[in-house]
């Protein structure tokens, strides 16, 4: 009875808010493409990300606390939140002060560290990994399966491996590249939960302004 009731559980685990910071197993390193996340939400918040001149590709998500099994967030901790400096000063690698804000009080509280060591975690994971130029160099939209934009990460990227890394898709669209780092941020196998590459074949990738 008790694994009956654990297993009807399990679906709302990784919804659950509040638990302890520091306690988790791995990090996901979200890359978002800037030109998809301004056509579905940036643009309609006039956010500075997706001005003609910003020169955004892929930003920072985020560094989120992982679990093999669910995720952490809205941790409880003791220590100090950013100052408006601090997350603006994120703002070369996440788009802008607003989401640095937004990635510190859902995951980075979860990490355990001060908000300083955090940032500075994430910018060390986020300069880790190479982001295929080739991406960048598009002149025009395309549509493309989903699965070359991982190969693209994988070859520009040795030590990571296909179950490393997830492509996600967002109506219609290539969303995101997330990579699945170890505490020490060295690249290893992602969980479960985490390892849902979109399967489209079509999905359009949106050139830079």
């Amino acid at each position: 009875m008790r694994a009956l009731v654990l297993a009807l559980l399990w679906p709302f685990a990784a919804l659950a808010e509040g638990e302890r910071a520091g306690d988790f197993d791995y990090y996901v390193l979200s890359l978002s493409w800037s030109p998809t996340w301004c056509a579905l939400e940036g643009d309609a918040r006039g956010s500075p990300q997706c001005d003609d001149d910003a020169g955004f590709g892929w930003v920072l998500h985020g560094l989120w606390p992982q679990n093999e099994r669910g995720w952490p967030s809205y941790c409880r901790t003791g220590v100090r939140d950013p100052s408006r400096r601090d997350t603006a000063a994120m703002a070369d690698i996440m788009g802008s002060g607003g989401s640095a804000w937004h990635q510190w009080k859902k995951h980075g509280r979860c990490s355990g560290l001060s908000s300083e060591d955090f940032f500075a975690l994430a910018r060390e994971a986020y300069g880790r990994i190479v982001r295929p130029e080739v991406f960048r160099m598009l002149e025009r939209d395309v549509k493309l399966p989903a699965s070359v934009v991982e190969q693209a990460f994988l070859e520009e990227n040795e030590a990571l491996v296909a179950d490393g890394i997830t492509i996600t898709c967002k109506s219609g669209r290539i969303q995101e590249a997330r990579i699945c780092l170890t505490r020490g941020l060295e690249p290893r196998e992602c969980g479960a939960d985490v390892v849902r590459d979109c399967t489209m074949s079509d999905a359009l990738f949106e050139s830079m302004p």
